[in-house]
């Protein structure tokens, strides 16, 4: 998994709340087991039209936020169903971090599994925030993980609290695999001994 430590980049606001891992990326492109490709569904239901073209009002289709790294978005985002492919579309996208007020639990955990940060504000930082994702090209914000700060395009800073073990699983760009071949050498004592003392195994 690609560590995460630093991250600056536009921010683009997505004001509407509930937005529910179906909105994030529909069932249609469920199929895949892969993690790239799925950019192109992301939103596709608010980003495309019934003929197939960009709807020009949709945040991501606005020229100064189509590369954006930072997603502002409203209360309750990544609600509903449990699929992995919500953070996998973000990703594939551009988007390495969102930012809001809550989480959908399952979607919240995805995320670090998969090297993205969820970052948990207040409303009224929240509301700071996007003031700043909406000066387009120039909303850029600067996200430091190791001192727990999203720093604004006019200087101001909004500090963050995050589990102290997801933390160390981003730093250090750890999945669940990860993890597990830290410990390798335990693992392979471990499994050397067994094979001595219980050959019959």
């Amino acid at each position: 998994m690609e560590k995460f430590d630093h991250l600056e980049g536009v921010a683009a606001p997505l004001k509407q709340v509930n937005i529910d891992t179906d909105a994030i990326i529909p069932k249609q492109y469920l199929k895949t087991i892969k993690r790239t490709g799925l950019g192109k569904g992301l939103f596709s239901e608010k980003r495309y039209l019934d003929d197939g073209s960009e709807n020009p009002d949709f945040v991501l289709n606005k020229p100064a936020y189509r590369k954006a790294k930072i997603l502002v978005a409203g209360d309750n985002f990544g609600c509903g169903s449990s699929r992995e492919h919500a953070p996998w579309a973000l990703m594939d996208f551009g988007i390495r971090c969102v930012i809001s007020t809550s989480f959908g639990d399952i979607f919240y955990n995805n995320c670090f599994k998969n090297g993205m940060l969820p970052i948990r504000v207040s409303p009224e930082d929240l509301e700071k925030l996007f003031d700043d994702a909406d000066r387009g090209a120039n909303a850029t914000l600067s996200v430091d993980l190791e001192k727990q700060e999203i720093h604004g395009p006019d200087g101001g800073t909004v500090k963050f609290e995050i589990d102290p073990f997801r933390k160390h699983c981003l730093l250090n760009g750890l999945d669940d695999i990860g993890l597990t071949m830290v410990k390798k050498t335990k693992i392979d004592s471990f499994e050397s001994k067994a094979k001595t003392e219980r050959p019959w195994l």
